[in-house]
């Protein structure tokens, strides 16, 4: 039994989701008031206990099992919630290494230290002379008692020594204090406090950890204005998002992340009810950030500072997110001579353009309405491109205007989606007042064909765990097969979709697996459709995170003995799919039926609301038994 399949099968699902919502029986399912939208009258949040899994049939529609409940809850990705579900079930999961557990304990022992460090800051401001001018100024800058305290703000005093002092009393010694990034070190010899006279704000890493501290001078003449700590062992601005642990929640929930530069830009709009802000830490924005952000949405807009330097550091971060997320390959022919599309959206991203010479906490103090306006006016990247270039240019010279073509055409060659080149085209064609025609490059071509990908069979593993059967493992085993021929033979997912769409099914998605950790691993195969640099099964292991290899192993293990290169495998994978489908709608069409018998025997008027959910779940149920009966006599593919 995997670690995964132990916390299933020790935490009750129904305990989990009853601590937050009130539950009810309905025959062998539970029903109650969705937690994750508005609704206070129709109780269209089901619990299916047999399954382990859990459904709304109102306006989310969304369904999963217990991870996917507590990720969605919470805010948290699966490594996460696989981690704090499993310390609630007192399960072990994999041993570290002596010296990983070596060095997880040294930076436990860091980040307890900063946390003290956090209360001796928090001291000083509520309670010391000095730290009325630091909360004054707090003040001054719009914020309220409630943000300082959800943020944990404090004052550093004005003191070489005070907060090296009362660390050391508290038993951390010179050394844990260097290694924290708490004192700096004098050439002739001994260390000093890094920080003084400074408000202090703590940072967070996205699992809310302490990593370090961003600090504004109170000093009129103090240099530098804004001080960070150094790079720690727990501390690295370059994959550090301020405010991440407090916004992940709103991001996942708004599907939408705002990016702004420095901790001020984040705690005004927060304080006014924009949660899904967060700000990088004087540092450009980096992969590493972009790939947490990935975890949480794919929709992002650029707020940076309107100035020379946050212009600058616009363009830098659109550069990085357009290479990172927009694509990862490109149009061209694979060994069969077919055309594949590699490249495709990534990511929404846009970029939102400040008021001259204001910051994100300038703009939502003078007008929290004025922030909204703004983000919702936020331009694609190639647009704000174009603008950025031509502004205070003139226009009219026609060397700017092959200046700027030269810049922005590459940009607008690199968009996978042909619809949306024409229309960027098109508007480069009004702004430099040319005609478009002019700006016609080669088409996109075949680009370079690549070697087959010949699937590797399953590698050799020691005592993978088996795949335990349970009464609600009948949907796990199921899930298990069709993920385990997709990993041996990703191409697939291709075919699939094709065949459901003709029957009017939508695609293959995660969605399908109701059970998280498998979610996560047929992402991955997808993946690595996505990319042309390593073989797919490789791409998907390498990805994996180590808790997870276990399952892996066992999902390989399980269709070891399956060949999924014979004729009759694509229908045998979309007949699984659609039972798994079919099976799900059953289950809600059952939970539906409790519902309606109950609001019918109180007179209550819901029942018509089951009634038309009931029969768009019908409609749908009608067409996978057609689709079903025509996955016979597949033409084979190759």
């Amino acid at each position: 039994m995997t670690a995964i399949e132990e916390i299933k099968a020790r935490i009750d699902i129904v305990d989990i989701v009853s601590e937050s919502v009130e539950l009810k029986r309905s025959g062998r399912s539970y029903s109650g008031l969705c937690p994750f939208h508005s609704n206070t009258r129709t109780p269209a949040f089901a619990i299916f206990p047999d399954t382990g899994t859990w459904r709304c049939f109102g306006e989310c529609n969304e369904g999963g099992d217990i991870f996917g409940f507590v990720m969605k809850k919470e805010g948290w990705d699966f490594p996460t919630a696989l981690k704090e579900l499993a310390k609630r079930a007192g399960v072990e999961l994999k041993p570290l290494t002596p010296q990983q557990q070596e060095q997880a304990e040294e930076y436990d022992r860091l980040r307890e230290l900063l946390e003290a460090a956090v209360t001796f800051f928090q001291h000083q401001l509520r309670n010391s002379p000095a730290g009325e001018q630091a909360l004054a100024y707090i003040h001054q800058r719009g914020l309220s008692d409630e943000t300082i305290a959800a943020f944990g703000l404090g004052y550093a005093p004005n003191n070489w020594e005070a907060a090296s002092n009362h660390l050391k009393s508290k038993g951390f010694s010179e050394n844990d204090l260097i290694a924290a990034g708490m004192v700096s070190e004098r050439d002739s010899g001994g260390t000093y406090d890094r920080f003084r006279h400074r408000v202090m704000v703590p940072i967070r890493d996205g699992r809310g950890r302490m990593c370090g501290f961003g600090a504004r001078t109170l000093d009129p003449d103090g240099i530098p204005k804004y001080l960070n700590s150094r790079q720690t062992p727990v501390f690295d601005k370059g994959k550090i998002l301020f405010g991440l642990d407090q916004a992940r929640h709103a991001i996942r929930e708004q599907d939408q992340v705002v990016i702004v530069e420095g901790y001020m830009g984040v705690l005004a709009p927060h304080q006014s009810g924009y949660k899904n802000v967060v700000a990088t830490m004087g540092t450009a924005l980096t992969e590493d950030h972009l790939r947490q952000l990935k975890r949480f949405t794919r929709r992002i807009v650029l707020a940076m500072d309107s100035d020379a330097a946050g212009m600058k550091a616009t363009l830098r971060g659109l550069e990085i997110a357009r290479q990172t997320l927009d694509r990862e390959g490109e149009m061209r022919f694979d060994a069969r001579g077919l055309l594949r599309q590699e490249g495709r959206l990534k990511a929404d991203i846009r970029v939102s353009t400040l008021p001259p010479g204001m910051d994100p906490d300038d703009v939502v103090n003078r007008d929290p309405t004025e922030w909204q306006r703004i983000i919702e006016a936020a331009k694609p990247i190639v647009i704000h491109v174009m603008d950025t270039l031509a502004e205070s240019r003139d226009i009219e010279d026609p060397k700017t205007k092959s200046e700027i073509a030269a810049q922005v055409l590459p940009l607008i060659e690199d968009v996978p989606n042909a619809v949306e080149r024409d229309a960027y085209r098109q508007q480069l064609a009004r702004l430099l007042k040319v005609d478009e025609r002019t700006l016609l490059g080669p088409r996109r071509g075949g680009g370079t064909s690549r070697s087959q990908y010949q699937p590797r069979r399953s590698p050799q593993t020691t005592a993978a765990p088996t795949i335990v059967a349970t009464p609600r493992d009948a949907i796990y085993a199921r899930e298990v097969h069709i993920l385990g021929m997709l990993l041996r033979r990703p191409d697939l997912i291709y075919h699939i979709n094709r065949h459901l769409q003709e029957h009017g099914l939508t695609r293959i998605e995660p969605q399908d697996f109701q059970h998280s950790d498998l979610q996560v691993i047929f992402g991955l195969a997808h993946a690595s459709l996505e990319q042309g640099e390593t073989e797919p099964l490789n791409y998907v292991l390498n990805h994996l995170a180590d808790d997870m290899m276990s399952l892996a192993d066992a999902i390989l293990e399980a269709t070891q003995n399956l060949d999924a290169f014979t004729k009759d495998v694509l229908e045998d994978v979309l007949r699984a799919l659609v039972q798994l489908r079919t099976q799900g709608i059953n289950q809600q069409l059952d939970h539906l039926r409790f519902l309606q018998e109950a609001a019918q025997e109180q007179g209550n008027l819901r029942s018509k609301e089951y009634q038309k959910v009931q029969a768009q779940y019908a409609m749908l149920l009608g067409r996978l038994h057609r689709a079903q009966n025509q996955f016979t006599n597949l033409s084979p593919i190759h």
